[in-house]
């Protein structure tokens, strides 16, 4: 389905709630309007400029890429719109803009820690894709950022701490549905192809190269690397681990009210193809957390055999029963004998392996959350401090499967213990003069 298809669709759920009835906190007054820019739009960027514009009182003011294509696919939703967004291609000119009062980020990974200090340190709000940083020091630069300009947000997202059925869900756990929750399973499937050996070749013209690899050292480029492949280079990318682990993790951590693990392991390797792919397509990582909990997650890049009928989902095991959920925001509850004793159904159809969005019409909570939070009526659902809680975990998987070693860690910060050498993969190499800063 392409993105216009989706936003079309995207008007019904299964509660009756679309983008044009979501509940307007406050009266639709222009005081009350919020004002974008959104960077990085080739396609989730793409995706949250058209979404974010269906919201009651936003408007999207500026579009900010560096290549031509890109920036002409994201305008075309706004052929007809009263103010067409104005395009700024260098972040770095775009946060000096003072008419503006959010920053919306789905750049790849290596330039969201950056470009999200330089929006707070200008006094934007800031709402960063997943993972919202490339290593772990960049996600303790976020949380310091948070601390410095408090009266600047910084929403991750995690789309799926919005959305009803799973806030609802986390309650019941919480109150004892399945009695102690102690152990969370959770997994991605896809079938993603061999991205072969890229050929150097020179910079195409419509593209800015130099701007786009930003904070990250400067390496040649490639005929395979832009615009989905840098996910699969430790140069710019996170593994499949921090592109799509992260929200079935995340969705773990929050239901069985962990934060910090004590023991970090993690198996796997590029197993399916032999390639430019740097990372594990298929990998298997456990978190431990002190002796009473821990979180499992697999990943498999390269072979969709569904787990549970589904793609993706988590499943959240306890003394008294649990909770299996397949990707969106439904879910079943069966006893300790596996009877199924509650079942709730989102209604909605979705694609766990949909790069633009796998949870459909659903992540506009997340979106309302967030510009209802600029408005003062409502509270972020994923801060970046509780959200970069997770990607930590993230980090900690990757870099106990690139050594080799199983991590030990402080369950006060999740800092790496007596191993020198994976606490060099703590954080990465800048660029001279692009070092992010607090």
């Amino acid at each position: 389905m392409n993105r216009k298809q989706f936003i079309r669709n995207s008007s019904l759920t299964a509660a009756g709630i679309t983008i044009l009835n979501f509940p307007i906190f406050g009266k639709n007054a222009p005081s009350n309007k919020v004002i974008l820019g959104v960077m990085g739009v080739n396609s989730r960027g793409a995706y949250l400029a058209e979404c974010f514009s269906k919201l009651p009182n936003v408007e999207i003011a500026y579009i900010c890429d560096i290549e031509e294509k890109a920036i002409a696919n994201a305008l075309k939703p706004f052929e007809n719109a009263i103010r067409k967004p104005v395009v700024i291609k260098d972040i770095r000119e775009l946060v000096k803009k003072q008419d503006f009062d959010a920053l919306i980020i789905a750049t790849p990974d290596h330039w969201q820690t950056t470009a999200a200090l330089m929006a707070v340190a200008h006094g934007k709000h800031v709402y960063v894709e997943k993972p919202g940083s490339h290593n772990a020091y960049e996600g303790e630069l976020l949380t310091k950022a948070e601390k410095k300009y408090p009266g600047q947000l910084i929403q991750m997202g995690n789309q799926r701490r919005s959305m009803p059925n799973l806030i609802n869900a986390v309650k019941e756990v919480k109150e004892g549905i399945i009695g102690n929750a102690y152990f969370g399973k959770s997994w991605y499937a896809n079938n993603r192809k061999s991205i072969g050996f890229g050929k150097k070749i020179p910079v195409p013209p419509s593209l800015n190269f130099d701007l786009w690899q930003g904070p990250a050292p400067r390496r040649e480029y490639k005929d395979n690397l832009i615009h989905y492949n840098w996910h699969w280079h430790w140069h710019w990318g996170t593994a499949e681990t921090c592109n799509n682990g992260t929200h079935e993790i995340d969705m773990c951590r929050w239901f069985l009210g962990v934060d910090y693990p004590s023991k970090v392991t993690s198996a796997g390797g590029r197993y399916a193809y032999k390639d430019d792919w740097e990372m594990p397509d298929t990998q298997v990582a456990t978190f431990e957390f002190g002796n009473n909990k821990a979180i499992t997650w697999e990943g498999r890049s390269c072979n969709k055999m569904n787990v549970e009928g589904a793609s993706r989902g988590f499943t959240i095991y306890g003394e008294k029963g649990s909770l299996v959920n397949k990707g969106n925001d439904d879910y079943a509850i069966y006893d300790a004998d596996n009877k199924l004793i509650k079942e709730v159904k989102t209604g909605t159809s979705n694609d766990g392996t949909n790069t633009v969005s796998a949870t459909g019409n659903l992540d506009f909570f997340h979106f309302n959350n967030f510009v209802n939070s600029i408005r003062g009526t409502e509270k972020l659902n994923s801060p970046i401090t509780e959200g970069q809680k997770t990607i930590l975990l993230c980090h900690l998987a990757n870099i106990a499967q690139r050594t080799g070693r199983t991590l030990r860690c402080d369950s006060k910060n999740g800092y790496i213990l007596n191993d020198p050498g994976a606490m060099k993969l703590w954080r990465r190499e800048y660029e001279k003069g692009w070092e992010p800063k607090v």
